[in-house]
């Protein structure tokens, strides 16, 4: 049975040498030419650039997280160090590209810690950076980067600050699809931090959905957008740290952060694969640190669903 099977396969092979030898050198130089079928495309990758808050943490710089999918990154939001922990990650191959090839960035909203790295971005890698830079985010986010150019044009030379050095193409979104290629659709979504005009946002892929939800307190615009996601990226503050700030302090996180309880159960209506929690926000400070454990420990004891801490330079 084995002796038959080689003489099939032989006879096959000779069959197709002959066929080949028939063909004019141009219909073989064409089949030479043609590039190799497409690869299975990769699944999309969560890479945590910056799990902070605008308090001073060396271990983690301020929020931002690149989504990755066949080799191209998407950030979201740029705080302090973002292009640091970015060159580190491509270092260690966490991210498959260097900081100048980031042409795409979505903001959530405009607060500080989550856009001072921003200037970064834009010029850091500016003589190196092939094409613009696309930025995404919600109303206001024009005027800051039209200010950002023009505060930087005091280091060229007078007669050169009317000329612009740097391409960068804002786009100021609203809830629904704000960006669409080959690799990804993003969805924004509004979401709540007191006045403040926010968004969180949905990215999904051909083989993965992931929400982020940006500063919010408890919105049900996440669970909506989540609705079985299989990665949830949400920002959260302990009860611990909760009942050691004052009244008014305690007023604030409620009306723009979202605690441990609260995200316990958006995750339990939202049900998302992993539940990640980053930003773990401290506002009023707390005698006794803000220990990543407690919140962790908190949210695990509500939500049985699959959830873990972000630290920077973490993949998922």
């Amino acid at each position: 049975m084995r002796a038959e099977t080689r003489s099939h396969r032989t006879l096959l092979a000779s069959r197709v040498a002959l066929l080949l030898s028939l063909l004019p050198a141009a219909a073989l130089a064409q089949l030479a030419d043609r590039p190799p079928a497409p690869k299975t495309r990769s699944k999309a990758q969560v890479v945590m650039l910056g799990t902070g808050t605008p308090g001073f943490d060396i271990d983690r710089s301020g929020p931002a997280t690149a989504i990755v999918v066949n080799g191209t990154a998407y950030l979201v939001d740029a705080g302090a160090g973002v292009m640091r922990r970015a060159e580190a990650a491509y270092e260690k191959g966490v991210l498959p590209l260097n900081p100048p090839e980031i042409h795409v960035v979505f903001f959530t909203h405009l607060h500080q810690d989550h856009t001072t790295g921003y200037a970064d971005l834009i010029y850091s890698p500016n003589e190196w950076r092939k094409g613009p830079l696309e930025v995404y985010g919600p109303e206001g986010i024009r005027h800051m980067t039209e200010h950002l150019i023009e505060a930087y044009t005091v280091r060229r030379a007078p007669s050169q600050r009317n000329r612009p050095d740097v391409q960068v193409n804002v786009h100021e979104v609203a809830a629904g699809v704000v960006y669409k290629d080959s690799n990804v659709t993003v969805t924004a979504f509004p979401v709540k931090h007191a006045d403040n005009i926010a968004v969180g946002y949905r990215f999904q892929t051909a083989d993965r959905s992931i929400v982020l939800s940006g500063d919010t307190s408890p919105a049900e615009s996440v669970v909506e957008n989540c609705n079985g996601c299989d990665v949830l990226i949400h920002e959260a503050y302990s009860m611990f740290t909760y009942n050691y700030v004052t009244p008014e302090m305690q007023a604030n996180r409620r009306r723009t952060h979202t605690s441990s309880v609260e995200l316990a159960e958006i995750a339990r209506k939202a049900r998302p694969g992993l539940l990640v929690l980053y930003h773990r926000s401290s506002l009023g400070g707390n005698p006794h640190g803000n220990p990543e454990d407690v919140l962790l420990k908190e949210i695990q004891a509500i939500y049985h669903g699959k959830v873990v801490t972000g630290h920077d330079l973490d993949i998922f």
